[in-house]
């Protein structure tokens, strides 16, 4: 069953060539789903070609036989309206480790956690309902979390969970109906470019990174602290976690080892510049550079 309430692998891509690129900060709205064709139009005013592969969602991952799932949500930002996609793959199959020593749970308001063995969780996590993960459910349920702000998830009554099986039939509705719904939150993304090498040239994307999310009014702390700064980001890794604020958390996440790897910058939305992309331009990667 499918709860949302309580107390108040191959990515398809497509290249964004009739508007401008943008990197940065934003504030946006989730304001659609995985389209059909007839909503690309009419909601997104977008006419896909007619090979277009946009508005198929399943498929199977050729290497584990596997059901995958691809969401797309599109977001129209609250300052200019423009639109941008967060894209999010889950496959029908559960989440461990390389070595499959341990897999990784997830509890009935979406939070995980990793075990060799069930006994062994935190009783913290243990005390709500709780099953083993699958692959992708980790990012999904970080954002749901933030979108979704206010369902007040520290509530014993409050759930966030969808019924996996329903799910990767393609069925999302559950997660359509929290659109404009009472839990629903104005969420800050990150925008981001991503580079691809194809056939001896060089494409660009326009990205969102899906791994990190905060509310949306948390906007106005990137614009008081310079955080794309050498020696802040040093002074935040050297911070104990339980004292890091959430825009701190959302700054290592992005700068960390497995954080984002497309080019981007901490700072608000801005028009993208392939000059300022060192991955797509000549320039030399300096050791202050800190937008990577």
């Amino acid at each position: 069953m499918s709860l949302i309430g309580g107390v108040k692998r191959e990515q398809i891509q497509f290249e964004q060539t009739d508007f401008v690129k943008k990197v940065g900060l934003f504030e946006a709205n989730v304001i659609c789903l995985n389209p059909s064709i007839e909503e690309f139009k009419d909601k997104l005013n977008m006419e896909l070609k007619e090979d277009s592969k946009q508005a198929e969602y399943l498929g199977t991952n050729k290497e584990s036989g596997k059901t995958t799932l691809r969401l797309d949500f599109w977001l129209e930002e609250t300052k200019n309206q423009e639109k941008y996609k967060l894209t999010f793959f889950l496959e029908d199959k559960e989440k461990e480790n390389k070595d499959q020593t341990k897999k990784q749970y997830i509890n009935n308001v979406g939070v995980c956690s990793w075990a060799a063995d069930p006994n062994e969780l935190p009783e913290w996590f243990a005390n709500r309902d709780y099953r083993v993960s699958f692959v992708g459910e980790e990012e999904l349920y970080n954002f749901l979390r933030t979108w979704l702000g206010n369902l007040d998830l520290r509530n014993a009554t409050s759930t966030l969970q969808l019924e996996w099986k329903k799910l990767m039939k393609g069925n999302v509705k559950d997660l359509r109906d929290q659109i404009n719904g009472e839990w629903a939150t104005p969420t800050m993304f990150l925008a981001t470019v991503k580079t691809v090498e194809k056939d001896d040239s060089v494409k660009e994307y326009q990205g969102v990174y899906n791994k990190a999310f905060l509310p949306g009014y948390s906007l106005k702390q990137f614009r008081v602290v310079d955080y794309s700064r050498q020696e802040t980001l040093k002074a935040l890794r050297n911070k104990k976690s339980k004292d890091l604020k959430p825009q701190e958390r959302f700054v290592l996440n992005v700068t960390g080892e497995y954080g984002c790897r497309d080019y981007y910058t901490l700072k608000d939305l801005k028009e993208y510049s392939p000059s300022d992309n060192l991955v797509s331009s000549d320039k030399v990667i300096s050791e202050d550079d800190s937008d990577f």
